[in-house]
Protein backbone atom coordinates (compact mmCIF):
# COMPACT_ATOMS: atom_id res chain seq x y z
CA UNK A 1 0.00 0.00 0.00
CA UNK A 2 2.68 2.57 0.85
CA UNK A 3 4.82 1.26 -2.50
CA UNK A 4 1.50 2.09 -4.11
CA UNK A 5 0.90 5.75 -2.41
CA UNK A 6 4.15 6.60 -3.25
CA UNK A 7 4.03 5.80 -7.16
CA UNK A 8 0.50 7.32 -7.00
CA UNK A 9 2.07 10.70 -5.51
CA UNK A 10 4.87 10.70 -7.53
CA UNK A 11 2.04 10.76 -10.63
CA UNK A 12 0.14 12.93 -9.05
CA UNK A 13 3.16 15.43 -8.97
CA UNK A 14 4.18 14.74 -12.38
CA UNK A 15 0.94 15.38 -13.51
CA UNK A 16 0.34 18.98 -11.42
CA UNK A 17 3.79 19.51 -12.50
CA UNK A 18 2.65 19.23 -16.21
CA UNK A 19 -0.25 21.25 -15.66
CA UNK A 20 1.90 24.32 -14.48
CA UNK A 21 3.97 24.16 -17.02
CA UNK A 22 1.16 24.34 -19.38
CA UNK A 23 -0.37 27.07 -17.44
CA UNK A 24 2.72 28.60 -17.60
CA UNK A 25 3.43 28.66 -20.96
CA UNK A 26 0.01 29.79 -21.41
CA UNK A 27 0.75 32.71 -19.40
CA UNK A 28 3.45 33.86 -21.36
CA UNK A 29 2.04 33.29 -24.44
CA UNK A 30 3.53 34.74 -26.83
CA UNK A 31 6.79 34.81 -26.22
CA UNK A 32 8.37 34.87 -29.88
CA UNK A 33 6.92 35.87 -33.09
CA UNK A 34 4.10 33.32 -34.60
CA UNK A 35 3.78 32.14 -37.92
CA UNK A 36 0.45 31.73 -39.95
CA UNK A 37 0.41 29.44 -42.77
CA UNK A 38 -1.90 30.64 -45.87
CA UNK A 39 -1.90 27.86 -47.53
CA UNK A 40 -3.02 29.22 -51.09
CA UNK A 41 -1.83 32.37 -53.51
CA UNK A 42 -1.15 35.65 -52.06
CA UNK A 43 -3.96 38.03 -52.53
CA UNK A 44 -6.76 35.34 -52.61
CA UNK A 45 -8.88 35.78 -49.43
CA UNK A 46 -7.23 32.71 -47.42
CA UNK A 47 -4.37 35.45 -47.62
CA UNK A 48 -6.23 38.66 -47.02
CA UNK A 49 -8.10 37.20 -44.02
CA UNK A 50 -4.29 35.25 -42.50
CA UNK A 51 -3.04 39.21 -42.94
CA UNK A 52 -5.52 40.89 -41.45
CA UNK A 53 -5.94 38.65 -38.36
CA UNK A 54 -2.20 38.64 -38.10
CA UNK A 55 -2.04 42.42 -38.15
CA UNK A 56 -4.27 42.92 -35.44
CA UNK A 57 -2.73 39.98 -33.55
CA UNK A 58 0.40 41.49 -33.58
CA UNK A 59 -1.21 44.77 -31.47
CA UNK A 60 -3.14 43.06 -29.30
CA UNK A 61 -0.55 40.47 -28.39
CA UNK A 62 2.37 41.91 -28.40
CA UNK A 63 4.58 39.79 -30.76
CA UNK A 64 4.64 39.60 -34.75
CA UNK A 65 2.25 37.19 -36.53
CA UNK A 66 3.47 36.75 -39.67
CA UNK A 67 2.08 35.26 -42.83
CA UNK A 68 3.75 32.88 -44.75
CA UNK A 69 2.19 31.55 -48.18
CA UNK A 70 3.20 27.52 -48.41
CA UNK A 71 0.55 26.27 -51.70
CA UNK A 72 0.19 23.47 -53.46
CA UNK A 73 -2.22 20.12 -53.65
CA UNK A 74 -5.29 21.66 -52.87
CA UNK A 75 -4.15 23.63 -49.69
CA UNK A 76 -2.45 20.38 -47.92
CA UNK A 77 1.12 21.54 -48.59
CA UNK A 78 0.62 24.06 -46.36
CA UNK A 79 -1.61 22.38 -43.99
CA UNK A 80 1.45 19.60 -44.02
CA UNK A 81 3.67 22.33 -42.61
CA UNK A 82 1.43 22.78 -39.72
CA UNK A 83 0.39 19.13 -38.78
CA UNK A 84 3.90 18.44 -38.28
CA UNK A 85 4.44 21.46 -36.35
CA UNK A 86 5.25 21.74 -32.78
CA UNK A 87 1.66 21.92 -30.81
CA UNK A 88 3.16 24.96 -29.05
CA UNK A 89 0.83 28.09 -30.60
CA UNK A 90 3.23 29.15 -32.74
CA UNK A 91 2.62 27.67 -36.21
CA UNK A 92 -0.62 27.88 -37.47
CA UNK A 93 -3.24 27.51 -40.61
CA UNK A 94 -5.93 29.63 -42.27
CA UNK A 95 -7.70 26.75 -43.20
CA UNK A 96 -10.39 26.30 -46.04
CA UNK A 97 -13.28 24.16 -45.73
CA UNK A 98 -11.16 22.10 -48.76
CA UNK A 99 -8.22 21.06 -46.01
CA UNK A 100 -10.80 20.19 -43.48
CA UNK A 101 -13.61 18.05 -44.88
CA UNK A 102 -13.14 17.75 -48.73
CA UNK A 103 -9.20 16.60 -49.86
CA UNK A 104 -9.45 13.51 -47.57
CA UNK A 105 -12.20 12.41 -49.92
CA UNK A 106 -10.39 13.18 -53.26
CA UNK A 107 -6.80 12.49 -52.95
CA UNK A 108 -5.94 8.75 -52.74
CA UNK A 109 -2.81 9.65 -50.08
CA UNK A 110 -2.65 12.54 -47.82
CA UNK A 111 0.01 13.41 -46.47
CA UNK A 112 -1.64 13.71 -42.38
CA UNK A 113 -5.31 12.92 -41.00
CA UNK A 114 -7.42 15.75 -41.27
CA UNK A 115 -9.92 14.19 -38.37
CA UNK A 116 -6.81 14.16 -35.83
CA UNK A 117 -4.15 16.32 -36.57
CA UNK A 118 -5.68 19.38 -35.77
CA UNK A 119 -6.76 21.67 -33.05
CA UNK A 120 -9.59 23.91 -34.21
CA UNK A 121 -9.55 27.99 -33.18
CA UNK A 122 -12.47 29.77 -34.80
CA UNK A 123 -14.03 30.37 -37.94
CA UNK A 124 -12.90 33.37 -39.48
CA UNK A 125 -14.99 33.96 -41.94
CA UNK A 126 -17.76 32.44 -43.58
CA UNK A 127 -20.32 32.62 -47.04
CA UNK A 128 -22.89 31.40 -48.83
CA UNK A 129 -22.18 30.01 -52.45
CA UNK A 130 -23.98 32.30 -55.82
CA UNK A 131 -24.77 30.99 -58.81
CA UNK A 132 -23.91 33.20 -61.35
CA UNK A 133 -24.13 33.28 -65.52
CA UNK A 134 -22.46 35.85 -67.79
CA UNK A 135 -24.97 38.93 -68.29
CA UNK A 136 -25.55 37.99 -71.66
CA UNK A 137 -27.01 34.36 -71.05
CA UNK A 138 -30.66 34.09 -71.37
CA UNK A 139 -31.33 32.76 -68.11
CA UNK A 140 -32.68 35.43 -65.73
CA UNK A 141 -33.44 33.52 -62.32
CA UNK A 142 -32.70 29.64 -61.09
CA UNK A 143 -35.95 27.94 -62.61
CA UNK A 144 -34.98 29.40 -66.28
CA UNK A 145 -31.30 28.37 -65.99
CA UNK A 146 -32.45 25.20 -64.93
CA UNK A 147 -34.70 24.72 -68.20
CA UNK A 148 -31.60 25.84 -70.53
CA UNK A 149 -29.57 23.55 -68.79
CA UNK A 150 -32.05 20.74 -69.41
CA UNK A 151 -32.72 21.88 -73.11
CA UNK A 152 -28.89 22.87 -73.94
CA UNK A 153 -27.24 19.63 -76.19
CA UNK A 154 -24.46 18.47 -74.36
CA UNK A 155 -25.03 20.38 -71.58
CA UNK A 156 -23.46 24.13 -70.43
CA UNK A 157 -20.40 24.88 -69.27
CA UNK A 158 -19.12 25.94 -65.85
CA UNK A 159 -15.90 26.83 -64.53
CA UNK A 160 -14.24 26.36 -61.05
CA UNK A 161 -11.10 26.98 -59.01
CA UNK A 162 -10.59 23.45 -59.78
CA UNK A 163 -11.45 19.33 -59.14
CA UNK A 164 -12.83 19.08 -55.91
CA UNK A 165 -12.96 22.68 -54.91
CA UNK A 166 -16.09 23.74 -53.06
CA UNK A 167 -16.75 26.26 -56.67
CA UNK A 168 -16.95 22.64 -58.16
CA UNK A 169 -18.53 20.81 -55.28
CA UNK A 170 -21.19 23.25 -55.18
CA UNK A 171 -22.16 22.95 -58.11
CA UNK A 172 -21.98 19.19 -58.36
CA UNK A 173 -24.53 19.14 -55.43
CA UNK A 174 -26.50 21.73 -57.28
CA UNK A 175 -26.68 19.50 -59.94
CA UNK A 176 -27.66 16.35 -57.93
CA UNK A 177 -30.70 18.78 -56.26
CA UNK A 178 -32.14 20.18 -59.70
CA UNK A 179 -31.52 16.96 -61.76
CA UNK A 180 -29.57 18.28 -64.38
CA UNK A 181 -25.89 17.98 -65.72
CA UNK A 182 -23.31 20.28 -66.52
CA UNK A 183 -19.66 20.07 -68.08
CA UNK A 184 -17.21 20.92 -65.50
CA UNK A 185 -14.17 22.77 -67.14
CA UNK A 186 -11.47 23.44 -63.91
CA UNK A 187 -9.32 26.17 -63.82
CA UNK A 188 -6.08 27.10 -61.60
CA UNK A 189 -7.74 30.24 -59.84
CA UNK A 190 -11.24 31.62 -58.74
CA UNK A 191 -9.94 34.65 -60.85
CA UNK A 192 -9.35 32.24 -63.95
CA UNK A 193 -12.67 30.70 -63.25
CA UNK A 194 -14.40 33.97 -63.45
CA UNK A 195 -12.27 35.41 -66.36
CA UNK A 196 -13.27 32.35 -68.32
CA UNK A 197 -17.64 32.86 -67.52
CA UNK A 198 -16.84 36.75 -68.32
CA UNK A 199 -15.10 35.75 -71.81
CA UNK A 200 -17.23 32.91 -72.78
CA UNK A 201 -15.82 30.34 -72.35
CA UNK A 202 -17.92 29.14 -70.01
CA UNK A 203 -21.54 29.69 -69.16
CA UNK A 204 -21.88 29.48 -65.48
CA UNK A 205 -20.06 29.83 -61.72
CA UNK A 206 -21.05 28.72 -58.68
CA UNK A 207 -18.40 29.99 -56.19
CA UNK A 208 -17.77 32.69 -52.89
CA UNK A 209 -19.10 36.07 -52.89
CA UNK A 210 -15.80 37.93 -52.69
CA UNK A 211 -15.00 36.04 -56.18
CA UNK A 212 -17.94 37.40 -57.92
CA UNK A 213 -18.84 40.34 -56.10
CA UNK A 214 -17.61 42.82 -57.63
CA UNK A 215 -18.76 41.70 -61.43
CA UNK A 216 -21.85 41.08 -60.42
CA UNK A 217 -22.16 44.96 -59.12
CA UNK A 218 -20.57 45.80 -62.31
CA UNK A 219 -23.12 44.20 -64.34
CA UNK A 220 -20.87 41.50 -66.14
CA UNK A 221 -22.07 38.55 -64.20
CA UNK A 222 -25.27 37.85 -63.24
CA UNK A 223 -26.91 36.48 -59.88
CA UNK A 224 -29.22 33.76 -59.59
CA UNK A 225 -29.31 32.36 -56.58
CA UNK A 226 -27.98 32.32 -52.94
CA UNK A 227 -27.59 28.96 -51.53
CA UNK A 228 -28.38 29.87 -48.15
CA UNK A 229 -31.38 29.67 -45.71
CA UNK A 230 -31.60 33.59 -45.86
CA UNK A 231 -31.11 36.71 -48.87
CA UNK A 232 -27.96 38.23 -48.20
CA UNK A 233 -27.85 41.87 -47.34
CA UNK A 234 -25.09 43.25 -49.94
CA UNK A 235 -27.76 41.41 -52.95
CA UNK A 236 -31.57 41.59 -51.57
CA UNK A 237 -33.34 41.08 -54.75
CA UNK A 238 -31.05 37.83 -55.49
CA UNK A 239 -33.25 35.12 -53.74
CA UNK A 240 -32.07 31.96 -52.07
CA UNK A 241 -32.14 29.25 -53.86
CA UNK A 242 -34.74 27.53 -52.02
CA UNK A 243 -37.18 30.51 -52.92
CA UNK A 244 -36.38 30.16 -56.44
CA UNK A 245 -37.64 26.29 -56.58
CA UNK A 246 -35.16 23.87 -54.47
CA UNK A 247 -36.05 24.38 -50.89
CA UNK A 248 -33.86 23.57 -48.10
CA UNK A 249 -30.32 24.16 -50.64
CA UNK A 250 -27.30 25.46 -49.16
CA UNK A 251 -23.64 25.59 -49.75
CA UNK A 252 -21.32 27.11 -48.28
CA UNK A 253 -17.74 27.77 -47.38
CA UNK A 254 -15.47 29.23 -44.95
CA UNK A 255 -12.01 29.53 -43.80
CA UNK A 256 -11.16 28.66 -39.99
CA UNK A 257 -7.97 29.65 -37.83
CA UNK A 258 -6.44 26.29 -36.86
CA UNK A 259 -3.08 24.75 -34.67
CA UNK A 260 -1.59 21.75 -34.85
CA UNK A 261 -3.73 18.77 -32.36
CA UNK A 262 -2.52 18.46 -29.15
CA UNK A 263 -2.11 22.34 -28.31
CA UNK A 264 -2.64 23.08 -24.99
CA UNK A 265 -6.03 24.28 -24.60
CA UNK A 266 -5.27 27.58 -22.71
CA UNK A 267 -3.05 28.80 -25.89
CA UNK A 268 -6.15 27.82 -27.98
CA UNK A 269 -8.54 29.45 -25.60
CA UNK A 270 -6.45 32.49 -25.83
CA UNK A 271 -5.74 32.56 -29.24
CA UNK A 272 -9.84 32.49 -30.01
CA UNK A 273 -10.57 35.24 -27.91
CA UNK A 274 -7.82 37.37 -29.31
CA UNK A 275 -9.29 36.67 -32.75
CA UNK A 276 -13.06 36.99 -32.18
CA UNK A 277 -12.40 40.07 -30.81
CA UNK A 278 -10.59 41.18 -33.76
CA UNK A 279 -13.16 39.93 -35.81
CA UNK A 280 -15.20 42.15 -34.27
CA UNK A 281 -13.22 45.07 -34.57
CA UNK A 282 -15.56 47.81 -37.08
CA UNK A 283 -12.88 48.48 -39.04
CA UNK A 284 -12.73 44.68 -39.86
CA UNK A 285 -16.12 44.54 -40.45
CA UNK A 286 -16.51 47.23 -42.68
CA UNK A 287 -13.51 46.02 -45.11
CA UNK A 288 -15.20 42.78 -45.39
CA UNK A 289 -19.14 42.49 -45.46
CA UNK A 290 -18.93 44.64 -48.87
CA UNK A 291 -17.67 41.34 -50.23
CA UNK A 292 -20.30 39.19 -48.51
CA UNK A 293 -17.81 37.42 -46.52
CA UNK A 294 -19.30 37.05 -42.72
CA UNK A 295 -16.40 37.39 -40.03
CA UNK A 296 -17.42 35.22 -37.43
CA UNK A 297 -14.94 34.57 -33.86
CA UNK A 298 -17.31 31.15 -32.62
CA UNK A 299 -15.65 29.14 -30.33
CA UNK A 300 -13.48 25.92 -31.08
CA UNK A 301 -16.39 23.73 -30.21
CA UNK A 302 -18.51 25.26 -32.24
CA UNK A 303 -15.81 25.14 -34.90
CA UNK A 304 -15.56 21.36 -34.32
CA UNK A 305 -19.33 20.75 -34.76
CA UNK A 306 -19.33 22.27 -38.38
CA UNK A 307 -15.94 20.66 -39.59
CA UNK A 308 -17.79 17.25 -38.49
CA UNK A 309 -21.29 18.65 -40.41
CA UNK A 310 -19.40 19.53 -43.46
CA UNK A 311 -16.81 16.59 -43.83
CA UNK A 312 -20.59 14.11 -43.54
CA UNK A 313 -21.70 16.54 -46.26
CA UNK A 314 -19.02 16.61 -48.81
CA UNK A 315 -18.26 13.06 -48.38
CA UNK A 316 -21.58 12.37 -49.31
CA UNK A 317 -21.20 14.66 -52.63
CA UNK A 318 -17.52 13.05 -53.59
CA UNK A 319 -19.01 9.57 -53.36
CA UNK A 320 -22.17 10.23 -55.43
CA UNK A 321 -20.31 12.39 -58.42
CA UNK A 322 -17.22 9.68 -58.51
CA UNK A 323 -14.23 12.42 -58.14
CA UNK A 324 -10.87 11.43 -57.36
CA UNK A 325 -8.10 13.38 -57.74
CA UNK A 326 -3.60 11.90 -57.43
Amino acid sequence: MKRFMRTTGVALLAALSGLGATAAAAQTYPARPVKIIAPFAAGGLADVLARSVAERLTKSMGQPFVVENRTGAGGNVGAEVVSRAEPDGYTLLMSSAGILTINQFLYAKMPFDAATAFTPVTVVADMPMVLVVRNDVAARDVKEFINLARSTSGGLFYGSPGNGTTGHLGMELFMVAAGVKLQHVPYKSAAEAVQSTLAGQTTALFDNPPTIMAQVKAGTLRALGVAAKERMAQLPNVPTIGEAGLPGFEASSWFGLIAPAKTPKAIVDRLRTEAAAALKDVDMQNRFAPSGARLVGNTPEQFATLITEDRARWEKVIAAAGIRLQ
